[in-house]
């Protein structure tokens, strides 16, 4: 965490401090396009941001190291262990892990309910014995809480323009999104792991099941039922980005380009796969440098843009020498309402 984003956050305790930095050199090691976009929020939300994917990312650590040498009940014991440590914190007892501790901070900070800390540790939880998923809405359960709760969580702290309660679902679903898209890049890699997360009911439609894909992640062979599948599973995650997409201009204006960006990147993955044919059984595609960084670019243009718009407002609020007083000049807010299904009714299956 540099300096001054801790400065504009008010954290002034030190080992508060290198708590937040241990969250942020996380992220950055890890969530790439994530930590990408978080570079577009004002420095004294970033803080909090690293601090909640900081959390998610040492649970999903806790579950899918390969490299550890240890048992589903050794690793249920550490989720237990960290569930504990969360909840000492959230009491206001002091966390043992320096992640555990921002995330405590944030969470009272932000107003966060511990019950979506709470889902998030069951979804965790269940992929220690959990391997498949019959269909989406049996996927959409552990989703819940391994993704649409990080969207609830993130809510507070980007901000919104609209109501909390219409605002959700589209933060929700942008989480689900994320995840989905991050499922059909990582098809291999989660097969290593003994997991297939798209559902069954789907691969089946176009005669996929469990072993075709062992079959092909063992011989490096390619099958055009899987194509069809993956191809398959892409459009539906669109129709999730479809229904996340009006949450965007519901939130406050700083915080706009941020999720912009990830919300654009993210989709970029989906086409990355594509171009390689969607091949994922076997490799996992990456959106190019040059891209993310055009994509960032407009980004930082936007907030420019906005920085500009915001003072010419002030500039004209401010009462002139002797004048008398006036009423404050605001830059016009649009906040564009719910328009299509809600993200869980039957249009998304």
């Amino acid at each position: 965490m540099t300096r001054r984003e801790l400065d504009a956050a008010a954290i002034t305790d030190p080992a508060l401090r290198a708590a937040f930095d241990r969250c942020r050199r996380l992220n950055a090691r890890h969530g790439k396009t994530y930590f990408l976009a978080t570079r577009l929020l004002p420095g004294s939300r970033r803080p909090a941001v690293h601090a909640l994917y900081g959390f998610a990312r040492l649970a999903d650590d806790i579950v899918d190291d390969l490299a550890a040498p240890s048992t589903a009940g050794d690793r249920a014991q550490r989720l237990q262990a960290l569930s504990q440590d969360l909840h000492t914190a959230m009491n206001g007892g002091r966390g043992s892990h320096p992640v555990v501790t921002a995330v405590a901070h944030t969470a009272h900070r932000y107003r966060i309910p511990y019950r979506y800390f709470d889902d998030f540790l069951t979804s965790m939880r269940s992929d220690l014995t959990v391997t498949d998923y019959a269909t989406l809405e049996a996927l959409r359960g552990y989703m819940h809480g391994s993704a649409a709760v990080i969207g609830l969580q993130m809510l507070p702290v980007l901000g919104h323009t609209a109501p909390r309660d219409e605002a959700a679902p589209h933060a929700a679903a942008l989480g689900e999104a994320f995840q989905l898209t991050n499922f059909i890049r990582d098809v291999g890699e989660d097969l290593d792991r003994d997991r297939v997360y798209l559902p069954a009911d789907l691969l089946a439609a176009d005669g996929v099941d469990r072993e075709l894909l062992l079959w092909s992640r063992r011989t490096g062979r390619r099958d055009r039922r899987i194509t069809r599948a993956l191809r398959a599973a892409t459009a539906l995650t669109r129709r999730f980005y479809a229904a996340a997409a009006p949450g965007v201009d519901m939130l406050e204006p700083v915080s706009r380009p941020c999720v912009r960006t990830a919300f654009v990147l993210y989709g970029d993955i989906l086409d990355a796969v594509a171009r390689d044919g969607y091949a994922s059984v076997h490799r996992r595609s990456a959106v190019p440098l040059t891209r993310r960084g055009a994509v960032a670019a407009t980004g930082l243009a936007k907030i420019a843009a906005a920085r500009v718009v915001a003072s010419a407002a002030r500039t004209v609020a401010r009462p002139s020498a002797g004048a008398g007083p006036s009423p404050a000049v605001r830059p016009a807010t649009v906040v564009r309402r719910m328009t299509g299904p809600a993200v869980v009714e039957e249009p998304l299956r």
